[in-house]
């Protein structure tokens, strides 16, 4: 069991807590909580300076990067791990596969019955505006109901240290691979006894592999492969990983078009739509039963960002349970009645286009200027069904080396759900941890200057 310490540690001689939010690390009176204790402890007499360096040395070294046609872009991984003791995330991992699984029921619930528009829970232009939503799929039912093979959710923690789902990623999630790359980085760097050791990620091959088996359309068509677009997709560096760490090839379309022992597919492609090349191709051999996909076409219908505003409904419609994770407040602006509620504290809010990602486009109005503040109100009143609105959530921080010294910066967290037959979830220890590397950014995005850390989960 980890202990905290009796004092504080010369490492946090300097550090200073952010004074609005939770620290997940250090106590209000500079000393380590105890579930970070061992790690804090395990950096002491480190040259932090030095040791970011060859963290980000070897990560390099191995590839690990995100791909673009104007270059690679270096994972950046801070060497502070970020812990959670097994009872808090006992706590996460049920939350998080209790929603998944509503999440699921949502998607094969759009593509048959409705049963929630019909019980006036979720309006019907929520779905059928939604982006990625799929009118062809009515009536698709994929091999055991399972929608939703891999997800990551992005979870934040709010100042009184209550963790909240921010957005739930159920389409093509990336990151577990990047979570993998940074426990390797950080256990070859520290040296932490073992009762202060986390959960070991070794199971991530296997929980990928539980998730295809749960797409498998046919007993004698078993052979995965994951699709990728190619070398110039962002997320490169996990489909090769991901490929290799489960023994499926790592095909793009041309290749598995001339295939026919693939039975199926777990799609990272960037094609997210059936009508694109990739998706005529493969609804073509999903319809003709030969293929089952991870993740389905259609899913993305369930992380919208509207849909959001919904899924703590979802889940007391489907599991009849009350929910274990809160979901952060999230306004429908295309009902009147919320719309007009949410002008009336417009500069408490976070304004996000329906359609964004990466945290392109996002107005954080309590941090705004009066002027930036007005130009978004109007925005919104001209077009409210084109934004969600948020409850500003300030983000939990944590020490984070910055000029060789620890700094306080914000954190989220992305765990990851695999999703099988019998509405069996299974959740993967930790996740990848994401930090923005610039004081008091609330955006934590590898394009906006953020980075990582190795996430930690204790066994007691």
């Amino acid at each position: 069991m980890t202990i905290a310490a009796d004092e504080p540690l010369d490492l946090l001689a300097d550090y200073r807590r952010e004074t609005l939010g939770y620290d997940e690390a250090v106590d209000e009176d500079g000393r380590p909580r105890p579930s970070h204790a061992g790690a804090l402890r395990a950096l002491e007499g480190h040259d932090l300076e030095a040791l970011a360096a060859t963290v980000d040395e070897q990560v390099a070294g191995e590839g690990v990067c995100f791909h673009s046609t104007s270059g690679d872009m270096a994972f950046a991984i801070d060497p502070v791990p970020r812990v959670l003791d097994a009872r808090e995330w006992e706590a996460i991992e049920l939350g998080l596969a209790q929603r998944v699984r509503a999440l699921n029921r949502f998607i094969a619930d759009v593509y048959a019955g409705r049963r929630i528009v019909e019980a006036g829970i979720v309006p019907a232009r929520v779905i059928d505006t939604a982006e990625y939503y799929e009118p062809e799929m009515q009536g698709v039912r994929p091999p055991g109901d399972v929608w939703i093979g891999v997800s990551g959710l992005d979870l934040v923690r709010d100042a009184d240290g209550r963790f909240q789902v921010l957005e739930d990623n159920v389409r093509t999630p990336s990151g577990f691979s990047y979570a993998a790359a940074a426990r390797r980085a950080l256990v070859a760097q520290l040296d932490v006894p073992a009762a202060d050791a986390p959960r070991r990620l070794d199971d991530l091959p296997a929980l990928l592999r539980f998730a295809f088996e749960a797409a498998v359309p046919d007993a004698e068509r078993t052979q995965a492969a994951l699709l990728t677009d190619g070398a110039d997709n962002a997320a490169y560096y996990e489909h090769e990983w991901a490929a290799e760490a489960v023994g499926i090839p790592l095909l793009e379309p041309d290749d598995l078009a001339a295939r026919d022992d693939i039975g199926v597919v777990y799609r990272r492609t960037n094609a997210d739509r059936l009508d694109t090349t990739v998706g005529r191709m493969l609804w073509e051999l999903m319809r003709a039963g030969r293929i089952g996909v991870v993740n389905a076409f259609g899913t993305g219908v369930a992380d919208d960002k509207l849909t959001h505003a919904y899924v703590e409904d979802m889940i007391r419609f489907y599991l009849d349970e009350e929910p274990l994770l809160p979901s952060v407040e999230t306004f429908d602006l295309g009902r009147p009645e919320i719309l007009e509620r949410a002008m009336d504290v417009f500069g408490e809010l976070v304004i996000k286009p329906r359609g964004g990602y990466g945290g392109q486009g996002v107005a954080i109005l309590p941090h705004a200027e009066p002027w930036d503040v007005e130009a978004v109100r109007e925005a919104v009143l001209e077009r409210p069904t084109a934004f969600v609105a948020q409850r500003m959530v300030m983000l939990s921080s944590h020490p984070t080396v910055v000029g060789g010294r620890l700094a306080s910066r914000h954190v989220d967290l992305r765990p990851y759900v695999f999703l099988g037959r019998d509405d069996e979830a299974r959740v993967a220890p930790g996740g990848l941890t994401r930090v923005a590397f610039d004081e008091g950014a609330l955006v934590v995005n590898s394009s906006q200057n953020g980075g990582a850390k190795d996430t930690w989960v204790l066994s007691a």
